[in-house]
Order: structure tokens, then sequence, then C-alpha cells
């Protein structure tokens, strides 16, 4: 039996419930904190012979190769499952599209008194890809991180993934890279490949940001190396939140609800209602189709403990708590679920009517899946090309332009005591 929440929205019930859903992403584990912290050490001062240490301490075994060769790549994806190819390549056109659209412009910005203005976009020189192996590997996450780099113009693509127990790759990983473009690819994973793109080794090289997703230890490793490396976000366990009205169907909305709960144990899903029928009849859809379900014992624990039925009065009303949550993954399933996209403004991707499910997101339709979990939506944006450019700035000022702003420059400089400054802009105009 599903033991999922019924919760009536009252001002009270529903805050306590999303406390204990914000929980979840607490501080990291001191002892995980501590563990990858020596990592990150080791690897800085041991390079590669360090992270080929930790790879045989953690994975049982040293793989056939530390740098994945080109033609096991080539291999691949010649011998991959054509459908899953094609499926692949159907995928790509569509992120490849939407991203596209992103591409931020250089502008240059001549002014008639001789003062030339401007800015400047290019794509990072090298970034690093984190790929997690074993079951928990997941070839859509290639193409997401990947397709906004390279439309970016990121020069080097760097992969790094865990090998499986034989000691060999996944293919499947290998086939998506191959698609995507990624430069090198690196049979390691763990905190240690973390600090082997932050820092650089001997064979693997220093990256300028680090995407993908991994486990704690990796997330760990991504945030204590942040400063010495870019990194995407922070991420905590993922998230769905549907609202929904007597309209929704409760087999799409209980399908939906366990799309994301058999992700983690940590995962939430909770679903906010005008409907109390809809609401019962979707605890009934639940535990029927999660019977066959390969992953059925994580679903029922994470809608045990992080998941929730909450029945309120209105559509503003699901839209302000919508709002309140920030989601990762924001279904509407409202008769008319269009009109609501102006109200809804704290979201990491939002899923509109009954055929677009938060699976479709993930794999096929072309918004980036890589999105601010915990609530950060409500100051962070998805995973994109602008995520993988540059910018400068640039200024030219003839004499005369900067002889009409000197005095204004100097009186400011003076005002904040920095007489330095303003010496730089009088000495031009000295005698």
């Amino acid at each position: 039996m599903i033991n999922i929440k019924k919760i009536y929205a009252n001002g009270t019930d529903e805050e306590e419930f999303f406390k204990q859903v914000a929980k979840r992403s607490g501080e990291t584990d001191k002892k995980v904190t501590a563990v990858v912290t020596e990592i990150i050490e080791n690897v800085r001062s041991g390079g590669d012979s360090a992270v080929k240490a930790y790879t045989e301490k953690f994975d049982g075994k040293l793989p056939q190769y530390y740098e994945v060769p080109r033609d096991v790549i080539n291999d691949a994806l010649t011998e991959a499952d054509p459908a899953f190819t094609d499926a692949l390549l159907n995928c790509i056109e569509n992120i490849s599209d939407f991203h596209n659209r992103q591409k931020s412009q250089s502008f240059i910005n001549p002014k008639e008194n001789g003062v030339v203005l401007g800015q400047r976009v290019r794509g990072l020189e090298r970034v690093g890809l984190y790929v997690p192996g074993g079951t928990a590997a997941y070839p859509s996450s290639v193409l997401m991180n990947a397709i906004p780099a390279k439309i970016a113009g990121v020069k080097e693509i760097i992969m790094v993934t865990p090998p499986l127990k034989d000691g060999t790759p996944n293919k499947d990983i290998l086939v998506a890279a191959a698609l995507c473009g990624v430069d090198r690819i690196f049979l390691s994973g763990g905190a240690q490949a973390i600090a082997a793109l932050a820092y650089g080794t001997e064979e693997i090289p220093k990256v300028d940001k680090i995407v993908g997703p991994g486990n704690i230890y990796v997330a760990t490793a991504k945030k204590l190396l942040y400063g010495i490396v870019d990194i995407d976000m922070i991420a905590g366990p993922s998230e769905i939140l549907v609202i929904a009205d007597d309209s929704a169907k409760p087999k799409f909305v209980a399908a939906d609800l366990m799309s994301q709960a058999e992700h983690d144990k940590l995962a939430s899903a909770i679903l906010i209602t005008t409907s109390e029928k809809l609401a019962d009849e979707t605890i009934m859809e639940i535990e029927r189709q999660v019977q066959p379900l390969a992953r059925k014992e994580i679903i029922d624990t994470s809608l045990s403990d992080y998941g929730a039925i909450i029945i309120c009065g209105t559509r503003e009303q699901a839209c302000d708590i919508a709002n309140r949550l920030a989601p990762e993954h924001l279904e509407v399933l409202f008769e008319n679920p269009m009109e609501y996209i102006g109200r809804l403004d704290n979201a990491g991707s939002v899923f509109l009517g009954d055929y677009a499910p938060e699976p479709l997101g993930d794999y096929y339709a072309g918004p980036n899946h890589v999105l601010p979990t915990s609530g950060t939506a409500r100051f962070f944006s998805p995973l994109g090309v602008n995520s993988f450019e540059k910018r400068s700035s640039f200024i030219y000022y003839t004499e005369d332009a900067l002889r009409t702003a000197k005095d204004d420059i100097v009186l400011v400089a003076e005002k904040e005591g920095l007489t330095a400054h303003a010496n730089a802009i009088k000495v031009r105009f000295e005698d």
C-alpha cells in the first residue's frame, strides 16, 4: 500500500510538510566533506597516479585503459542498435534547435563623439563533463550537457565516467558522446575525477567548467572546487510538482508523479489540486500502476517520505504555492494550461497540458533537463548555451570624449577616497 499523504491547504499543515521536504537538501555530511577534501588534495599533489589509485580502490580494478581510444568510441557507435542511434539523433535535433535560439550576440556601439563601446561573447576554452556509470548511466545527460556547450563554441569537451565492473566503458554513453562530438573520454569517476578536471593532471587537461550529475561525493567535490573552476550548479534530489484541477486525468497524474519518484528515495513528488475526487483517484491509480514497475521500492519510499497530495481552494492558490516551492519540474494540468504561464514565475521547466509529461523534457522536446532544484529556481536558471559562454566588454574613448567626462570621474573618485583613480584621469590633461 502506497502511503502518500493527503493534506488540506490551511497555511499550516502544508507548510510543515514543505519544511520536511526542504530537509533533504541540508548541510553536506561532515564525514563526506572530510573524505572528499582528502581526495582533492591527493589528486592535486599526486595527479594521475592518485586518480588511478582511487579508481582501483573504489571500483575494484583499473580499467582496460585510462583514456578511451578513438577506435573504441567509433566501434561503439558502429555496433550500436540502429533504433537507439536514431532515437538519440532525433533527440539531438530537437535539443540543438532549441539551444541554437539561446546564442548571445557580440555587439559594438559606436557613438557620434568617437567613443566605441561593445561586448565580445565567446565559448569557454575547455569544459569537463561528468557522466555517472553503472546502473545510473544516462546517455540523455551527455546530450543535455554537450550540445549547448558545442553551440556556445566550447573548443574542447573532456568527459570523465566510471568504468563498468569489468573495466570497460558503458557503450551507450560512448554512443551519445560520439554523436555529440565529445573530444576525449577518461575512465574515472567520483571526487577524484572532479579534482583531476579542476586542477589538471599529466593526462587529464585542466578545464574551465565542470558540468554533469553525480553522487554525494561528486556533488561535494564540485562544491568545494567552485572558484578553482566553474560548475553548473549544486543539485539536490529530484522533484516534481503537479498542479491540477478536475479536468486532469488521474492515471496521467499518477504516472507523472511516479516518473520522478523512481529517481531516488529522496525524490519529491507532489500534487496540488482543487479536486478531492482527483486526489482520491490519483492515489488509487498510483497503487494500480506501481505494481509492475522495476523501481517500485524506491517509488514507495519516495512517495511515503516526501510525496503528498495537497487539496487547495482555487487554481490561483495552487499557482501561489507553486511559486513558493519553485520546483525543478512543474506540470500544469488545468483545463486551459496556457493561460497560467504568466503566473508561474519560479520553476526550472514548466510542462503544459495532458500530453507534455515530464519525461518528454528529460529526453526529447528540446529544453534542457539540467534544472535548478530545492527551490533555487527562484534565482537559478536551467543549463543552457549561456552557461558555456563568457563575455568581455571593451571601451574606446577619444581625447575629447574623456575631457568631457573627466570632471565627473574625478569627483566620484575623490568622493571614494581613491586619489590614484582620479590622478589617472587628471594626468592626461596636465600642461
